[in-house]
């Protein structure tokens, strides 16, 4: 990608994210029209919810709901707690679920949602009468047709069955398409939980294979132990890949002869932590990306890979199990060195995935076993894979602008068939 990006693009998703769709637009020859409906998001809703907290006093919370399009299918996207979570972000975090929607194929476009707030400061009853809220407030736009929201960071399938309940209520039927991520008992989907991490492994193989390298030679460090990198480092361990590093955002780990993931997985269900981990030494977290490798899968937040280190990364392969983890503007560093990306809106896409067969699951009323899930989600996975490093190949592009390029197609495709209407 050789482009001149914005400074602001560095820190700001929104703008790293309408760089690159610029860029792979421009490759495409996109239609001007066109150009301008995918630019920008189709709908953007900010809330204000009040909450009763557990002392008695009235705080205001703000939320929003971002939906950048909805021209192949329902809206599709997580909704975060967070006290950095702004505007920009969520933008960004929709469109990308709408070029993650299209370049695995699946009926979706994209959404995301955010909510201002420490969920570390609040209680239980807090959260849940914070997410009923915002809930309520969001009635008309959601549901199995419009918007289906999903977990993201500090949400999980608590706050999905909240979620499903007050929209429940609302409707006065029960209602479990109307979100994704529950709990299995409720209309949960089998493989769900470990589906993001999956769908980093299997990409992750494919790359091995494209690239003539052997899993069980091969040295890889996850940033971030959370649901996606724990499970990708779980699920790349059982195939024979070397976890040497793991890095958390207070600290990380680093054992040169791999460190035994199951074994720090029991610690850290043990202690809450896998600090103090006997299995390996202590290590820069900030280090640990730029360490000897062969695989980095940052798999935490965004704006990880940057200016400042993307020309000390040694990685042969990057797995984006993150949302933006790689500014626009160290692209061309990455690609100057030769780094095999494989981009976010692929690799991390194994969720969104797993999340459309909960859905279809819920539609039909009838459930499959965890073989089934994980099966279609392979198929998937490598299909999107093969689709992604052919359109690589054909524009003589990177992977992240083919990802893009394909996406794009495949959206403007779908909106030039239903045409405008007015």
């Amino acid at each position: 990608m050789t482009t001149a990006i914005h400074q602001n693009t560095e820190t700001n998703p929104w703008e790293a994210q309408a760089a690159r769709f610029d860029f792979a637009a421009r490759k495409l020859n996109l239609d001007e029209g066109l150009w301008r409906i995918l630019s920008q998001p189709s709908r953007e809703i900010t809330v204000h919810i009040p909450v009763q907290m557990d002392n008695g006093h009235l705080e205001v919370f703000t939320g929003y709901r971002v939906q950048h399009s909805m021209a192949r299918g329902p809206a599709k996207g997580g909704l975060r707690y967070s006290p950095d979570v702004n505007l920009d972000e969520v933008r960004a975090l929709a469109a990308w679920m709408t070029w993650k929607c299209a370049v695995v194929n699946i009926p979706f476009g994209g959404a995301k949602g955010g909510i201002i707030c420490d969920p570390k400061k609040m209680s239980m009853s807090e959260l849940e009468r914070m997410t009923r809220r915002y809930t309520a407030e969001l009635i008309e736009f959601i549901g199995p047709e419009k918007d289906v929201p999903a977990p993201d960071v500090n949400t999980n399938e608590q706050v999905m069955a909240w979620m499903m309940d007050t929209y429940s209520m609302h409707m006065r039927q029960t209602v479990t398409a109307v979100v994704t991520g529950k709990p299995v008992n409720i209309g949960g989907s089998r493989g769900r939980r470990e589906a993001t991490g999956r769908g980093v492994t299997i990409v992750a193989n494919q790359a091995m294979k494209k690239l003539g390298m052997d899993p069980a030679a091969t040295r890889v460090v996850v940033q971030g132990f959370g649901n996606v990198g724990s499970h990708a480092a779980r699920l790349m361990n059982e195939v024979g890949y070397k976890i040497v590093g793991i890095a958390e955002w207070d600290g990380g780990l680093y054992n040169k002869n791999g460190i035994d993931i199951e074994d720090l997985w029991e610690y850290r269900e043990r202690n809450g932590t896998i600090h103090g981990f006997p299995g390996a030494e202590k290590y820069d977290s900030s280090e640990l990306l730029i360490t000897d490798c062969d695989v980095l899968v940052p798999a935490a937040t965004e704006n990880v890979i940057t200016t400042h280190n993307a020309d000390k990364i040694k990685a042969k392969v990057i797995v984006e199990g993150a949302n933006g983890p790689t500014t626009a503007a160290a692209d061309d560093i990455l690609a100057d060195k030769g780094i095999f990306v494989i981009p976010d809106i692929l690799a991390n896409a194994g969720g969104v995935t797993t999340s459309y067969f909960e859905w279809v699951q819920d539609r039909q009323g009838y459930f499959w076993k965890e073989a089934v899930v994980n099966e279609q989600l392979k198929d998937i996975m490598e299909s999107a894979f093969d689709d992604v490093i052919r359109y690589s190949e054909t524009h003589e592009v990177n992977n992240r602008i083919a990802a893009y390029m394909l996406a794009i197609d495949r959206v403007a495709y779908t909106i030039r068939q239903r045409g405008i209407y007015a």
